[in-house]
């Protein structure tokens, strides 16, 4: 899905759904994303552990590497000029390995900014799983450029009320 093109509010409605992601977990996915986000529980890089101390099937996606794919598919989707204002979830279900995850997501809101170079997107995404078991929701504010000579990351902290 990574399009690497920027996203404008011109081309965003509300209703208007994102592209479907998939993407396959492995174990290597799991432990990588456990080390990255340095969480050292056995449950996400310990299958016996995993299966004998806490009775889950096997090693599982923790919640940090879980946020980073939520915003992988919005940013895929948006492009590098968006910016995340913010983000809750909720995990509904473990993601194991050789579990494939389907993100999909619609656009709730689109509301212009107190300033006007940009507008804030309200997004709702979900993971589903293969099975179509509801893994996590995702609700997420993101702003949007007017055009590409607006730049989100220079906007001073004053400016910025997600």
């Amino acid at each position: 899905m990574s399009s690497h093109k920027n996203l404008f509010p011109a081309a965003i409605a509300p209703g208007l759904s994102l592209p479907p992601f998939t993407q396959t977990v492995t174990a290597t996915t799991v432990v990588l994303g456990a080390m990255a986000s340095r969480d050292w529980r056995p449950m996400h890089h310990d299958r016996d552990f995993a299966i004998n101390r806490n009775g889950v099937k096997d090693i599982f996606l923790n919640t940090p590497t879980q946020a980073g794919w939520f915003e992988r598919y919005l940013f895929d989707w948006a492009g590098p000029a968006a910016r995340l204002g913010k983000m809750r979830f909720a995990m509904k279900a473990s993601i194991f390995p050789d579990a494939t995850m389907q993100f999909s997501g619609k656009v709730d809101a689109v509301t212009p900014s107190h300033c006007g170079r940009w507008v804030w997107v309200d997004v709702q995404l979900a993971i589903h799983l293969d099975g179509g078991e509801l893994a996590s929701t995702c609700e997420a504010r993101l702003a949007v450029p007017q055009g590409p000579e607006v730049n989100l990351w220079s906007v001073p902290a004053a400016e910025w009320q997600p």
